[in-house]
């Protein structure tokens, strides 16, 4: 298992845009990838999963991921929260 700590700095936090975009990211790697919010967990690979665990803009999330593939996971997807989501607006 590797993971790794990120903070949510976009406007909308893992809202209905960031969490499809994540989730269509993550589909993309074969591991099982969760992300936690203190106690909460959720599937990486679900926009619903991950809407709830109502993660604002400024929330910590861990991303983990097992698997073949875990590292570039959790480093591409790390990425990703990092940029934004790559979204000007957000």
């Amino acid at each position: 298992m590797y993971a790794r700590r990120v903070r949510l700095d976009n406007a909308t936090g893992l809202h209905l845009r960031p969490a499809t975009v994540f989730m269509a990211a993550a589909s993309s790697f074969r591991s099982a990838i969760h992300v936690l919010k203190n106690d909460h967990q959720a599937d990486g690979k679900s926009a619903l999963s991950l809407m709830l665990l109502e993660a604002g803009q400024g929330t910590e999330l861990l991303i983990q991921a097992s698997g073949e593939d875990e590292v570039a996971a959790v480093e591409a997807l790390a990425d990703l929260v990092e940029r934004r989501f790559d979204d000007a607006a957000g």
